[in-house]
């Protein structure tokens, strides 16, 4: 187990280039598993969730050569079904995207429930719904899944909820089933977007990337090819934060400014702004950091909701930038019901939040964060204590630093370039 220990209060400057998109690169890992010939992925972080899917591949019989510390080669010629670890399959959400490809190339798969996060109920019934439309059988017996199909059939595929890694699965089920898919309230974040292109890249027939109607023509076989992973906007957006919550300024290289709108505009709300220089983005010094009350000077609302409305993901973040901004807003995420929870260890610090209920809280600033015994829930959230720990007076402690790895690369490393007093040691 490690820990970070930080002396906040030190503003941030400088520049920083983000590691590849972890929500891109785990389903194009799964997705190398549909293709015989080899595939070369560039740009993929080099985090703990990254780690775990690598050695699931490498326990199907897939070659993997690195090449450098982002860049590798795989060769999933000769795949073979495997008793996938439970242990490794519940350290990451991502293990349920193995599902897709073995049932496209093998035809049958025995696996163990997903983990990830611990924010609530993350039901995987959306995949199971998909995957029974193109003609695979699913039972769950002695805590495991057992997906079976002798052949797969285009078919008309609504989702019951745009969920990410439902429509992922369902995606690279489809590639290779017989005649035309088309998949309804897909969802149609960054990262499927990646996926499609990535796929079309090797072969397949996808139509209307980025919307919420996919349509995909069967394909016999899938070729080799290179494909390079974009910027991760999460991280982008959390070292935004970084820099707004010490009062510093940061220039962030090849940010994927394309996707980055919709984030932009409920950040306004929040008093935070930046600048745009092609892809590149600057956030100046002296940001207002004043919210901006809706019409009547009614209190306004973040809502998550999918993309490209504002995502899941920068909830947490975006309530540590709103315990520096001046007035009361109300974070609203009615995908998870304990995305909110970590919020107690903000007011330990010193916020002003109101718990509402699970999916709810309002929060007024600005408050004067001090420094506090601190430990990471999940990724995001973990993120998010980070970011309060360096706006924060005196020092902290956040152990189960784990999960933030799961997510971030380097993010120690990172932050200390930009200035941050901040040390990874062993607890």
């Amino acid at each position: 187990m490690e820990k970070f220990i930080i002396n906040g209060g030190v503003p941030l400057n400088g520049e920083l280039i983000p590691a590849g998109n972890k929500n891109a690169a785990l389903p194009l890992l799964a997705a190398t598993l549909l293709t015989a010939e080899p595939v070369t992925l560039h740009n993929v972080p080099n985090i703990l969730d990254v780690k775990a899917m690598l050695q699931l591949l490498q326990s199907l019989n897939v070659k993997i050569e690195q090449i450098n510390q982002t860049s590798y080669r795989f060769d999933a010629s000769d795949i073979r079904p495997a008793n996938l670890d439970p242990n490794l399959c519940r350290q990451i959400r991502a293990s349920i995207l193995l599902a897709g490809p073995l049932i496209s190339r093998v035809g049958e798969l025995f696996l163990p429930p997903p983990g990830g996060d611990i924010i609530g109920r993350r039901r995987v019934d959306t995949h199971c719904l998909a995957f029974s439309r193109l003609g695979v059988k699913t039972n769950y017996v002695d805590h495991f899944f057992h997906f079976e199909a002798n052949s797969l059939s285009g078919a008309d595929i609504l989702m019951d909820e745009a969920s990410v890694t439902a429509t992922e699965n369902a995606i690279m089920a489809s590639v290779f089933a017989e005649g035309e898919t088309t998949i309804r309230n897909a969802a149609s974040e960054p990262h499927i977007q990646e996926l499609c292109h990535f796929l079309n890249q090797l072969g397949a027939n996808i139509s209307n990337i980025g919307s919420n109607t996919l349509k995909i023509h069967g394909v016999k076989e899938l070729k080799g090819g290179e494909f390079t992973i974009g910027p991760d906007y999460l991280e982008v957006v959390s070292f935004i934060g970084a820099a707004l919550v010490t009062g510093g300024s940061i220039h962030i290289r090849n940010a994927g400014v394309k996707y980055l709108d919709m984030i932009q505009l409920v950040m306004n709300r929040l008093g935070v702004d930046w600048e745009t220089h092609g892809d590149d983005i600057f956030v100046p010094q002296n940001q207002k950091l004043t919210i901006e009350p809706d019409l009547g000077n009614a209190i306004p609302e973040i809502s998550v909701m999918p993309w490209p409305a504002f995502p899941t993901d920068l909830m947490s973040i975006s309530i540590v930038i709103a315990t520096q901004s001046k007035g009361s807003i109300l974070f609203h995420d009615w995908m998870y019901p304990s995305r909110m929870f970590f919020t107690d260890k903000l007011v330990s610090m010193g916020a002003q939040i109101v718990l509402c209920d699970p999916h709810r809280c309002i929060v007024q600033g600005p408050t004067q964060l001090t420094g506090e015994q601190l430990e990471s829930p999940d990724i995001r959230a973990g993120m998010a204590l980070v970011l309060a720990a360096l706006s924060a007076k005196g020092q902290s402690v956040i152990r189960n630093i784990a999960q933030i790895d799961r997510g971030y690369q380097d993010v120690d490393l990172k932050l200390k370039q930009l200035g941050a007093d901040i040390e990874r040691l062993k607890d």
